[in-house]
């Protein structure tokens, strides 16, 4: 992705996802990075961040998304996530 405002390296979390953005009037396919962290000194929030590539767009801007979770939030969605993720592979077995 060039151009990009997350910065995208070995640590971060998820990246080359396949992403989607969806709007009034459009749909858009692009690769997509999926980043979490927490600040290195006092950590008091888990941050969820998403970006689509760039290059790949024609309706929306360049920008990055980002919601910054407590942490009984971020354990909310990880179990959430677990839930569903059996339930795909429950699905494809």
């Amino acid at each position: 992705m060039a151009d990009r405002i997350m910065k995208v390296n070995a640590y971060t979390t998820l990246d080359l996802l396949d992403g989607e953005a969806e709007g009034h009037g459009f749909e858009e396919d692009a690769y997509a990075v999926v980043n979490v962290t927490s600040p290195r000194k006092n950590p008091d929030h888990v941050s969820l961040q998403l970006e689509l590539d760039n290059t790949q767009l024609e309706h929306l801007q360049p920008h990055a998304d980002k919601v910054r979770l407590t942490p009984e939030e971020a354990r909310e969605l990880a179990a959430d996530l677990e839930k569903h993720a059996e339930k795909v592979e429950a699905n494809e077995d």
